[in-house]
């Protein structure tokens, strides 16, 4: 008999766990063998866990999983990492993959698009749902520019937790960097992205699915 896929799951609502627990231990392959309720966690539990798989939500609190993936791939760069999401937007999807995803699932997918994903990445394939799937091929065909994507990796942070509403002071304690810094990342936007102000910054955020309306 075959070992069964070690998986570690990462989000931060204990009830989300819990069923994706029994739906990933179904089938019989699947071992679920830690779980973290945070991006900061989810680093820490793989170094002592070491699974064929980390499942991992992008939305939590403290770094985020779009973080959490970078600091775990960079000490790790052999980890294989399913992102398991509510953002069904490019921008996340692009960025995901680009920094080192094996897999990009939707919320919104089928119950077996997620069991599906672990066993391919587990693998060694790549495996993105569907949806997601179409919606990076139609852009590729269109041609759209999606200004969001030729922002830097922090400037992508900055501009969410604005879009959400963060104050300054709040950007600068969630990204451990300094307020002066995270003023001058705000600049920064307004100039790349073409915007004078606040409603301006959050109807693009809206537009390119960076947050939801």
């Amino acid at each position: 008999m075959s070992a069964k896929t070690r998986v570690i799951l990462v989000d931060d609502h204990n009830v989300v766990r819990s069923g994706l627990r029994r739906l990933l231990e179904m089938g019989g392959d699947i071992d679920v063998v830690a779980e973290a309720n945070s991006g900061e966690q989810a680093s820490t539990v793989y170094s002592a866990f070491k699974s064929d798989v980390l499942v991992m939500d992008l939305s939590m609190p403290g770094i985020g999983g779009l973080e959490a993936l970078r600091r775990i791939l960079l000490t790790y760069p052999t980890a294989k990492i399913v992102i398991f999401t509510m953002h069904e937007s490019i921008a996340f999807a692009t960025r995901a993959l680009a920094a080192g995803a094996c897999g990009y699932v939707a919320k919104s997918s089928l119950a077996d698009d997620l069991l599906l994903a672990v066993r391919e990445v587990a693998a060694g394939k790549t495996y993105i749902s569907a949806n997601i799937a179409q919606k990076l091929a139609l852009q590729s065909i269109n041609g759209e520019q999606d200004p969001i994507l030729n922002l830097s990796t922090r400037e992508f942070d900055v501009f969410k937790l604005l879009a959400e509403g963060k104050s300054i002071e709040e950007i600068a304690l969630n990204l451990n960097i300094s307020q002066k810094t995270a003023a001058n990342y705000q600049t920064i936007l307004k100039q790349k992205l073409g915007i004078s102000n606040a409603v301006e910054l959050v109807r693009l955020a809206i537009h390119y699915g960076v947050i939801l309306d």
